[in-house]
C-alpha cells in the first residue's frame, strides 16, 4: 500500500448509453479514445508529460488488442507513450486506477491516464465449435467433388450462434450467471420482490434528479453522434419510473421462483471514462490543483456463487488497512449490480452473524446510512459498462464530495467471478 496519497487532477466521461442504443454503433477503442482526448483538452496538460496510460476493459475487441494501446494513439498521444489493459471484471476500471497508483508510489511513472471503457452492444456473436471445425474441414478439402460430398453433412444446428455477451456475464467455475447469483443472494437473505423494486425504482428518481439539476454535466462529455445530435445524458434513466411499471416486470434468471427483472438489476451499456493521476508533487510543481485523492485501496475473493456480496468482503479488509469506520465516510458509492445485491450488502454490513461467521472478526463493518448511499442514483438507472464502472465510480464520487464541501468517500463494487473491490477517496 502507498504511504503517500495519489493526486486525481480531474476526470471525464462519455454518457452511458443503452445495449443497441445510441452509442451502439461506436467501438470501445473510439469511445475511450474519445474520452482520453477530452480529458486532456480539459486538464490542458502538455502531451508529452503522459508517462503511461492505463485502460480497464472486459469485451476486447478482436480489432483493438491491448485496446489501451490503440486509445492512446488514436487519442494523439505520442508513440513514446507505453500502454497496457487490465481485466478485472467489474473492477477493471477501477484496476487501471489502483495500478496507476502504484506505478506512481513506485517511482515508475509521474503522470498516468486511467481509465476503463465497454461496448457492451459490441461483444460478438460466435461460431460453434461444431461449425468451426466443419470450415476447417471443408477448406482442407482437395477437391470440388470432396467439397461437395462434404456438404451434405452440414447440419442446420451448427448455425445456432453463441452470444459473446451472454458467456462473459456467466462465470465458468460455479456455471452461474450474474443473474442467478443474485437469486441467490435474494434466497438467503429473504431480499423480496417489493424491496428490489422500491430500491430500482429510487435509483432511477435520484438519478433523473441529478439530470435536470445539471449533476453529470460536471463529469459527462457529450458525444457528438451526427452534427446536431449529441448524446449529452444517460440514456438509461427512465423518467418517472414508478413502482407500478416495475412491478409488470417478470423474473429474468429465474422465471419459476425468482424476483430478479431486468427493471431491478443493472443495465447493459456502452461507455468510457478517463481520469489523470499524479504524486502531490507533481501536480504541485505543473501549478495543477487536483480534484481529490485516492488513498487506500483492496480487493478481496469470496465465492462465485454469492458475488454480490464483494463489498462487504472488501469494505472489511479496507478498514483494517486505513483503520478507519464506517462513520469515517460522507459519501457511498456501491456499484448496483442487483438490487438484491445491494440489499443484501446493507444487511451484510450490520450483522454480528456475518462478521463472525463470514468475516471472522467480532464486530460488524458497521451500517451504511442511506442518506449517503448513491445519492444521485446508480448503474440500475444509469447503467453498468462492465470495464467502465469502476472508474466512473471514483469519478462520481470525487465531483459529488466536492459539490457538497464533504471530506471522504468510499467507492466500492462486486465482481463477477467471486470477488470484491473497494477504494478511499478524500477532498484536500
Amino acid at each position: 500500500m502507498t504511504k503517500h496519497r495519489i493526486a486525481i487532477i480531474d476526470g471525464v466521461r462519455t454518457p452511458m448509453g443503452k445495449y443497441g442504443g445510441m452509442l451502439s454503433s461506436v467501438n470501445a477503442d473510439e469511445l475511450g479514445a474519445y474520452a482520453v482526448r477530452e480529458l486532456l483538452y480539459k486538464t490542458d496538460i502538455p502531451k508529452s508529460e503522459i508517462d503511461e496510460v492505463i485502460i480497464g476493459n472486459v469485451g476486447q475487441p478482436p480489432h483493438a488488442q491491448n485496446i489501451a494501446r490503440v486509445i492512446s494513439l488514436n487519442a494523439g498521444l505520442p508513440k513514446s507513450v507505453p500502454a497496457f489493459t487490465v481485466h478485472r471484471n467489474c473492477a477493471s476500471g477501477l484496476q487501471s486506477i489502483t495500478s496507476a497508483m502504484n506505478q506512481i508510489s513506485l517511482h515508475e511513472s509521474n503522470v498516468i491516464i486511467a481509465g476503463g471503457v465497454e461496448s457492451m452492444s459490441n461483444i460478438p456473436f460466435y461460431l460453434s465449435k461444431d461449425f468451426s471445425d466443419f470450415l476447417t474441414r471443408f477448406q482442407s478439402s482437395k477437391t470440388i467433388q470432396d467439397k461437395i460430398k462434404f456438404l451434405s453433412g452440414f447440419e442446420i444446428k451448427y448455425l445456432k450462434p453463441i452470444i459473446g455477451l451472454a458467456v462473459g456475464l456467466t462465470d465458468p467455475v460455479c456455471g452461474l450467471n450474474m443473474g442467478q447469483t443474485a437469486e441467490i443472494l435474494a434466497k438467503e437473505f429473504s431480499i423480496t420482490r417489493e424491496q428490489q423494486d422500491r430500491f430500482a425504482c429510487q435509483s432511477h428518481i435520484k438519478a433523473q434528479k441529478a439530470t435536470e439539476q445539471g449533476v453529470f454535466a460536471e463529469e459527462i462529455v457529450p458525444y457528438i453522434l451526427k452534427k446536431d445530435n449529441p448524446l449529452a445524458r444517460d440514456e438509461g434513466i427512465r423518467f418517472n419510473q414508478t413502482m407500478e411499471a416495475l412491478g409488470k416486470l417478470k423474473p429474468y434468471f429465474d422465471k419459476l421462483t425468482g424476483n430478479v427483472t431486468a427493471g431491478n438489476s443493472s443495465q447493459i451499456t456502452d461507455g468510457a471514462a478517463a481520469v489523470l493521476l499524479m504524486s502531490e508533487s507533481k501536480a504541485k510543481s505543473l501549478g495543477l490543483k487536483p480534484m481529490g485523492y485516492i488513498t487506500h485501496y483492496a480487493y478481496a475473493g469470496l465465492e462465485g456463487r454469492r458475488m454480490g456480496l464483494g463489498p462487504a468482503f472488501a469494505t472489511a479488509e479496507i478498514l483494517k488497512k486505513s483503520r478507519l469506520k464506517m462513520k469515517d465516510f460522507d459519501l457511498i458509492e456501491m456499484n448496483e449490480a442487483f438490487a438484491a445485491q445491494i440489499i443484501t450488502n446493507l444487511i451484510a454490513f450490520d450483522s454480528d452473524k456475518f462478521a463472525q461467521e463470514e468475516l471472522g472478526q467480532s464486530k460488524p463493518i458497521g451500517a451504511i446510512d442511506p442518506k449517503k448511499l448513491n445519492v444521485n442514483g446508480g448503474a440500475i438507472a444509469l447503467g453498468h459498462p462492465v470495464g467502465m464502472t469502476g472508474t466512473r465510480l471514483i469519478l462520481t464520487l470525487l465531483k459529488e464530495l466536492k459539490r457538497r464541501k464533504k471530506h471522504r468517500g468510499l467507492a466500492t463494487l462486486c465482481i463477477g467471478g467471486g470477488q470484491g473491490a473497494a477504494a478511499i477517496v478524500e477532498i484536500k
